[in-house]
């Protein structure tokens, strides 16, 4: 199921139609808009307006009125906000009521809400009572309907300082939360591969590269460390090449040959050429609930050399270069105006979901945020056109994988 947000329509409309809007329904998928002297009423799909009614003056009027009594009536619970296809509104996740898998995800966790619980993770590593970050986020996650506002951070707090005393415990915390299972199970699915132990190269006081282990964050931001790369939060945005459809990833603005690190250890899916994000590399993770998809990669050497599919990648790896293919028919062509990488994580909880109406993609600004946090370095290997990591690392993972 594809599911937009409003604020998106707002602006598909006014984009495409040149008009005023007037008001929308609580669904957001019926608009009331001004065009000159007329008024037509709107209905949208997720690829834009596909119904138009002309409205007179009078039919107008009477609309726009019980448009705005409807919305009071529901702001005030007299009306229930009517749910499709199982969606519980306001919640982050849709659940199928007869597979039982989730089928939509809103991933809506702030940089500030991810960085509190990771630090109280790690933190209380060691401590008699180990705090799961995902655990925390959850916990907000279902308390709050998936909104992370500025008291989440507090409620996060709140909640670290009454399990860690031993005041409570979490089935006791989230008895009362209807969906914290599925807020978990969501979360769980993004952020499960993130953190964990591994072992790493480091340099000692004499720059000599000695082994340590870690407990923390394995992944990595798909930027190599010293590169540098401008972005915003554009999940969403339209997108025009070969059909009206909305931007399902982020992208990363930077130059061309910035290596590209692999966010998480898994394997590599698909490799080669899209005609919309051109040179590409797709990576699945090992507990296959996580897709990662790296595109608009470098003309003539978009990969990191040997690079195959079928291949085990460890998160930290060079494994491609940024560029700007893609939008073409015809491999290894330039047609995007802007190099960058465009990142994308898709979520699994059924084969189902694998590609179709039923694929789930989330916004990844927050995480590309959170995940500044740890960034591998690259360094260039002499007459070649090839930059490799230079700190390797050991991901527990990578070895207990079975095909």
């Amino acid at each position: 199921m594809l599911c937009v947000r409003k604020k998106l329509l707002r602006e598909s409309i006014k984009e495409n139609c040149r008009a005023i809007l007037l008001e929308v329904s609580p669904r957001g998928d019926t608009f009331v808009m001004s065009e000159g002297k007329h008024a037509y009423i709107y209905q949208t799909t997720i690829f834009g307006v596909n119904m138009r009614t002309k409205l007179s003056k009078a039919a107008f009027l009477f609309c726009f009125v019980m448009m705005a009594v409807f919305l009071v009536l529901v702001s005030n619970d007299r009306i229930r906000r009517p749910a499709d296809d199982g969606y519980i509104p306001g919640e982050a996740v849709l659940v199928n009521n007869e597979s039982e898998f989730i089928t939509w995800v809103d991933f809506d966790v702030s940089y500030e809400a991810l960085s509190v619980a990771y630090d109280l993770d790690v933190s209380s590593y060691d401590q008699d009572v180990h705090l799961n970050w995902i655990e925390l986020l959850a916990y907000v996650g279902a308390k709050n309907g998936g909104k992370f506002d500025k008291n989440a951070v507090n409620l996060i707090k709140k909640a670290a300082v009454e399990l860690s005393s031993k005041k409570t415990t979490l089935p006791e915390l989230t008895k009362d939360l209807k969906h914290y299972d599925y807020y978990y199970e969501a979360y769980e699915a993004v952020l499960g591969g993130m953190v964990g132990e591994y072992e790493i190269e480091t340099l000692d006081d004499t720059d000599t590269k000695v082994w340590k282990k870690y407990y923390g964050l394995k992944s990595f931001l798909p930027i190599a460390k010293d590169f540098s790369y401008s972005h915003y939060d554009d999940f969403g945005s339209s997108r025009n090449y070969g059909y009206a459809r909305n931007h399902l990833g982020h992208d990363m603005m930077g130059n061309i040959g910035t290596p590209i690190i692999c966010i998480e250890s898994g394997y590599v899916e698909v490799l080669g050429w899209n005609k919309y994000g051109g040179w590409r590399i797709g990576i699945r993770s090992f507990d296959g609930r996580r897709y990662y998809y790296y595109a608009h990669l470098r003309q003539n050497y978009p990969y990191a050399e040997n690079l195959t599919e079928g291949d085990i990648v460890t998160a930290g790896d060079v494994i491609g270069y940024m560029g700007h293919t893609g939008y073409s028919e015809v491999e290894n062509t330039n047609n995007i105006e802007i190099v960058h990488l465009h990142w994308g994580m898709q979520l699994i909880f059924d084969d189902s979901q694998r590609s179709g109406n039923g694929e789930i993609w989330i916004d990844c600004y927050p995480l590309t945020r959170f995940l500044y946090k740890n960034r591998s370095k690259a360094e260039k290997i002499e007459n070649t056109r090839e930059w490799r990591r230079v700190f390797k690392m050991i991901d527990p993972s990578v070895k207990a994988w079975k095909p």
